[in-house]
């Protein structure tokens, strides 16, 4: 067998890929040949990261929405032509990247709609407006960025989990409804990364906060896009036709899956 990797001829939308994991997936998307819709909340970032990937020879798009905005998110596509891959990668993990810190018996509904708007609504706005045409077309690769915390909780995070764990579900869900019609969906749980947001964490690699979070990693570093880049493009191209319904952790073995 001949591994392939080549996207070319497929369109992927990538959500949040103005920076962090999602603008490492955009453009590893690219060098596969894909041709990447980079959106992300703020207009200015997505043409930044798509004139990037357009400069070194791939093809992009900028197409900047809100994916808590159901009317935005189904315009956009729309108006973008055919999506092949949908890769759900925006997320919000709260102000400190971490998720907002506190015992769920304490916490109020209003601390939880930040992370169900984005985390949950948001998979389901962007997954509702995609998944019509990749079944028509009979063809089409859904992949969504979840986290270690849908799979094992998370103390005192609790709606932070809650919200990633809904979207796994979505996952498998729609595993079972489309893939008849040649659509796969699988989730891509992460650990710890390192991004923009969480940046300070590693400038001092031995201070106890940073120590005290890799801790309870087998390898101890935080991730990097190019840890799930790949696994990523896998899942989107022909050589992963029969993985659906899956959550594969990424995590630097922070927990194993059986």
């Amino acid at each position: 067998m001949t591994l392939n990797l080549d996207l070319s001829g497929r369109t992927a939308l990538i959500t949040g890929s103005g920076q962090g994991v999602g603008h490492g997936l955009a453009r590893t998307f690219a060098e596969a040949g894909a041709e990447v819709l980079v959106n992300d909340l703020r207009a200015e970032r997505a043409e930044e990261v798509a004139a990037a990937i357009r400069a070194a020879g791939g093809a992009a798009r900028a197409v900047p929405f809100d994916v808590t905005d159901y009317a935005a998110v189904s315009a956009a596509v729309a108006d973008a032509g055919p999506v092949d891959i949908l890769v759900n990668n925006a997320g919000n993990a709260g102000p400190d990247g971490f998720g907002t810190r506190g015992r769920f018996a304490d916490s109020e509904p209003a601390g939880w709609e930040p992370f169900l708007r984005v985390n949950l609504y948001g998979v389901l706005h962007c997954t509702r407006a995609a998944l019509p045409g990749m079944e028509q077309r009979g063809w089409g690769r859904i992949i969504t960025i979840v986290s270690d915390a849908a799979r094992t909780g998370d103390a005192f995070g609790a709606a932070y989990g809650a919200s990633k764990a809904g979207a796994a579900a979505l996952t498998r869900s729609v595993a079972l409804e489309s893939g008849r019609h040649g659509v796969t969906a699988n989730n891509i749980a992460l650990g710890t990364m390192r991004t923009p947001m969480t940046e300070p964490l590693w400038a001092e690699p031995d201070a106890p906060q940073a120590k005290a979070i890799l801790s309870g990693y087998a390898i101890r570093r935080p991730g990097v896009a190019d840890d799930l880049a790949a696994l990523a493009v896998v899942l989107a191209g022909e050589q992963g036709s029969w993985i659906t319904g899956q959550t594969i952790p990424v995590n630097g073995g922070y927990s194993f899956a059986l």
